[in-house]
């Protein structure tokens, strides 16, 4: 495998590192966000940032160009200046809406959202249908120009800060399940909406729930046609995944273990020198490396025009197990550190704040299994559409 880039890209490189020499960090009296926002402002015009968003919508227009993106993203990082806006927003509903969206849709939400001058939030998921979402129940009925929306949405990530929810409602009542949903926009500040956060053991409240009661939003809010909108999430859903299964996540997460082995000591000596750590380190990185390789093939494939296929379902799977597995192995070198209560001991300043992190990363790994599609939903993802075997009996039967 040749994984250089070739001379046209490592020259694209230099520049890139150029611009940051210049650019990074922002000279003059200015807060941090201050200083963030004039750095992505520069870098979108110069063309590294939002590159596959059109100058109308605040972005660079770039060509798409999968290889200059990869080196802008390596680039961005090792110099740890900011990249794109990250959140919700950016990721998940931009390419959504520059897919299915109409065109005052784009001009409306794209750029603030881009900016990170607003904050969405996704209203999926519902107290009786998590892995099937297509059975949910919330409901929008048209009341002359407006949508009226009633129902409860569950796990919806940074709904307390959020401006906006895209949302998918039943708003077709008598279409099969599949048929009969709509994706609608809906203002979050708004009486008819009430978010209740959800109290993870981690500690922090990042979830919540979302009453919606005679919630209202316009007519037009809505992405594609009407009783389309389980199409137009899976557009949604892909873009999530893609973001959850980065190659690079595993590879960065896998570096800070690897230091954790050898700051921590085990039978008197660096945890990384026994044997036993060694050995599921050794097997773990085996994973960590099949990830980033393969990684890499889809990069090509990408760069040439082609589909990467099979191997684009498996990212989010593979980077799930990858992260159960560095979070097992951090939780054994911390010891009996692992066994505390993160919160109740931060106040008592008994665990580093270096432990604490490993320990909510711990817990954390056990939710990402289940955000953008559960693990074994992921499993019949790949194996009916990546490898073209038979749905699960049970599937089969229930039909």
């Amino acid at each position: 495998m040749d994984l250089s880039y070739g001379k046209e890209y490592e020259e694209f490189r230099q520049e890139v590192r150029g611009f940051l020499a210049s650019n990074w960090p922002v000279e003059g009296d200015l807060s941090r966000e201050e200083a963030r926002s004039r750095f992505r402002e520069r870098a979108v015009e110069a063309g590294y940032l939002a590159r596959s968003i059109p100058r109308k919508y605040g972005g660079s227009e770039q060509p798409a160009d999968e290889m200059r993106a990869t080196i802008v993203r390596e680039e961005f990082a090792g110099a740890r200046a900011p990249g794109d806006v990250r959140g919700i927003g950016t990721m998940m509903l931009v390419p959504t809406l520059l897919e299915k969206g109409e065109e005052w849709q784009k001009e409306k939400f794209v750029p603030p959202t881009v900016r990170g001058d607003i904050i969405w939030c996704q209203g999926y998921s519902e107290p009786g249908s998590g892995s099937d979402l297509a059975s949910l129940m919330t409901r929008g009925e048209l009341d002359g120009d407006e949508w009226v929306i009633n129902g409860q949405k569950i796990w919806t990530t940074g709904a307390h800060r959020a401006d906006y929810m895209f949302c998918l409602c039943r708003t077709e009542p008598d279409a099969p399940k599949h048929a009969g949903i709509s994706y609608l926009l809906i203002p979050m500040k708004q009486p008819g909406i009430e978010v209740s956060p959800l109290r993870q053991m981690t500690g922090g409240s990042d979830f919540n729930q979302v009453f919606l009661t005679d919630a209202r939003t316009p007519k037009d809010w809505i992405v594609g046609k009407r009783g389309e909108g389980w199409i137009v999430s899976r557009t949604t859903l892909k873009h999530e995944r893609n973001s959850i299964g980065a190659a690079a996540q595993s590879v960065a997460t896998f570096t800070g273990l690897l230091q954790l082995a050898k700051s921590t000591q085990r039978n008197g000596r660096p945890a990384i020198e026994d044997p036993e750590i060694r050995q599921r380190l050794a097997a773990l990185e085996g994973f960590v490396r099949a990830h980033e390789y393969s990684g890499y093939r889809q990069l090509t494939a990408n760069a040439q025009g082609k589909s990467p296929g099979v191997l684009q379902t498996m990212n989010k799977l593979i980077s799930t197990n990858i992260g159960h597995e560095v979070a097992n192995i951090a939780l054994d070198l911390l010891d009996d550190e692992g066994l505390l209560d993160p919160l109740a001991d931060r106040e008592l300043g008994r665990i580093p704040r270096g432990s604490r992190a490993w320990i909510s990363q711990y817990m954390y790994s056990l939710g990402i299994a289940v955000a953008g599609g559960t693990a074994n939903i992921q499993r019949n993802v790949i194996g009916e559409r990546g490898l073209g075997l038979p749905r699960d009996a049970y599937a089969q039967k229930s039909k």
